[in-house]
C-alpha cells in the first residue's frame, strides 16, 4: 500500500512540474504596499475528520484581506497520506490567484512522505513558491525577494526550516533548533543582498515554525510591552545556536513570525527586532483560547516598517499595531 501511495505521489509531481516553471514574482502594489497573510498550525487530517473547516477559515480571511502572498508556518497537514490535502490547498490559493509558500513544522514529516518528498511536492505546485535548493540543513529554506516599481529588490522574506525534534536525545530533549549551517546560510544570503544594495540591509521578515529562545525575552520586555496574549509557555528549543544574534548583527530582519504554540498570539520586541506569533488557524476548544484566524503583515516600499493585525474566522480585526511605531520606547544608548 505504501508503494502505491509513493507511485501516486511521483505521478503528481510529474503532472505539475510542467506547469511550475514560471513562478509568480512578488511585487509591491501601486500604493507601495505588500500584504502577507500568515496561517499556522492547521493540523488537517481527513482520515480522522480533524480540522477540515480550516479551508473555509483560510478562504474567508483571504477574501477579506486580498493578500499579495500567503505563508503557512508549519504543522499544516498531519495525516499519513497528505498529497490530496495539499492539492486542495493549492486549489484554494490558485482560485484566489495568490502565490503561497510553506515552512515545515515538527509534525509535517510524520507521514508516508519524508521532508524531502514533501519539498518536491510543494515546489511543483504552480502557485507555491517553495524553492529549497539543498544548500543547508532542512527542506524549506529559501529567500523570496519582493520587487519595487523599478523592478529592484526592495524587501526580503526569509523562509526557514526550524527542524522538528532534538537530535541529541537522551541528553537534550524537546524540539529542534536551527543548525549552525542554517545560521551561516542566513548570514551569507543577508550579506549578499546587502552588498547588492550598496551596503544597506534590505527590510526583511523571517518565517519559521518553532519560536526562538529570545521570544521569552520579548514577552518579558517591560520597556516595550508585548501586544497580544501568552496562554502557554514558549516551546522553544533548549539549544540556542545564535540565529537571533545573526539577525541582529546582519541588520535586515525587522520581525520574525512563527507558530507552534497554539494559544499564544503576541508580538513583542527584543533588541528592537519584533518577535511575533501568528494566530492559530485551527479552532481551539478552550474558553479563553484565541479565535482561529490568521496574521496579516503589510510592508511599505522603501521603509523599515510594517503594520500587522489578526483577522479571525468571524472577520473581526484584532491586535492592530505597527513596528516600530507601536514599540517606540527604545532604551537610549549609553
Amino acid at each position: 500500500m505504501k508503494n502505491l501511495y509513493l507511485i501516486i505521489f511521483y505521478l503528481l509531481v510529474i503532472s505539475f512540474s510542467a506547469n511550475a516553471q514560471n513562478k509568480t514574482e512578488l511585487k509591491f502594489n501601486e500604493n507601495g504596499e505588500f500584504k502577507v497573510v500568515q496561517f499556522t498550525d492547521t493540523h488537517i487530517d481527513f482520515t480522522s475528520n480533524s480540522n477540515l473547516n480550516v479551508y473555509e477559515i483560510m478562504k474567508g480571511v483571504v477574501e477579506i484581506e486580498k493578500p499579495d502572498f500567503v505563508i503557512l508556518t508549519g504543522d499544516i497537514i498531519t495525516q499519513n497520506n497528505p498529497q490530496d490535502a495539499y492539492q486542495r490547498l493549492e486549489g484554494l490559493f490558485s482560485e484566489a490567484k495568490i502565490p503561497w509558500a510553506m515552512v515545515f513544522g515538527n509534525h509535517d514529516s510524520q507521514s508516508n512522505l519524508s521532508r524531502e518528498d514533501l519539498a518536491k511536492l510543494l515546489q511543483n505546485f504552480p502557485m507555491c513558491l517553495n524553492n529549497d535548493k539543498g544548500e543547508t540543513v532542512g527542506n524549506s529554506n529559501f529567500v523570496l525577494p519582493v520587487y519595487g516599481k523599478n523592478k529592484k529588490t526592495e524587501a526580503l522574506l526569509y523562509c526557514m526550516d526550524s527542524n522538528s525534534y532534538s537530535t541529541l536525545k537522551p541528553t537534550v530533549d524537546g524540539y529542534g533548533w536551527f543548525d549552525f549551517s542554517q545560521v551561516n546560510w542566513y548570514q551569507e544570503k543577508s550579506r549578499n543582498y546587502t552588498l547588492a544594495n550598496n551596503g544597506n540591509p534590505l527590510p526583511a521578515l523571517a518565517f519559521f515554525h518553532i519560536p526562538l529562545p529570545e521570544y521569552y525575552n520579548a514577552w518579558k520586555n517591560k520597556v516595550n510591552r508585548p501586544i497580544g496574549v501568552k496562554f502557554e509557555d514558549e516551546c522553544s528549543p533548549d539549544i540556542n545556536t545564535g540565529m537571533f544574534s545573526a539577525m541582529l548583527e546582519s541588520g535586515d530582519v525587522m520581525g520574525t513570525f512563527v507558530g507552534h504554540d497554539h494559544i499564544n498570539d503576541y508580538i513583542g520586541v527584543h533588541y528592537n527586532i519584533a518577535l511575533a506569533y501568528g494566530r492559530v488557524t485551527k479552532v481551539m476548544r478552550g474558553r479563553r483560547d484565541p479565535k482561529a484566524g490568521g496574521r496579516v503583515i503589510v510592508l511599505k516600499e522603501g521603509e523599515r516598517s510594517f503594520d500587522t493585525w489578526i483577522r479571525d474566522l468571524n472577520g473581526k480585526k484584532e491586535l492592530d499595531c505597527s513596528w516600530p511605531g507601536s514599540f517606540s520606547n527604545v532604551p537610549k544608548k549609553k
